[in-house]
């Protein structure tokens, strides 16, 4: 079963996708977009699902750190409606929590000596990749 794990910001989407067993995820690409505009992020992710053909789609889930739901996790809840629509699969998207996910990639790429450049363009791909293999652990 292959996945895509994604990782939503207001104006990108880190996309990962995992090899055909499940097991395994890897940073695919990131896309970008005006300030909260899904329309143009669901355009260009119907092309990677289109290309990737997954069974699920794991999406981030960002609630609070006390675990409480915010305007982020109410724009990201929005998203998973809209892009199940499109798809016409209501059961598509599921949601993994992400807490902490963007602030472990940061520390791990600052540890690694990574620029802060690099690590600007790589950290929603690297934060969906670590949101996806969460989720594989968890099912496996």
């Amino acid at each position: 079963m292959k996945y895509l794990g994604l990782d939503l910001g207001n104006r990108t989407c880190g996309v990962a996708v995992s090899d055909s067993l499940g097991m395994i995820a890897t940073s695919y690409t990131v896309i970008r977009f005006f300030e909260k505009d899904t329309d143009t992020c669901l355009k260009e992710l119907l092309k990677i699902i289109e290309e990737k053909e997954p069974s699920k789609i794991v999406l981030g889930y960002p609630l609070s750190l006390d675990g409480s739901i915010s305007d982020q996790t109410k724009y990201v809840l929005e998203f998973k409606e809209k892009l199940e629509t499109a798809l016409n699969k209501p059961d598509m998207v599921i949601l993994q929590d992400e807490r902490l996910t963007t602030m472990q990639v940061n520390k791990v790429m600052i540890d690694a000596d990574v620029s802060r450049n690099k690590r600007k363009q790589v950290v929603d791909a690297l934060a969906a990749t670590l949101i996806l293999q969460s989720y594989l652990d968890t099912i496996r």
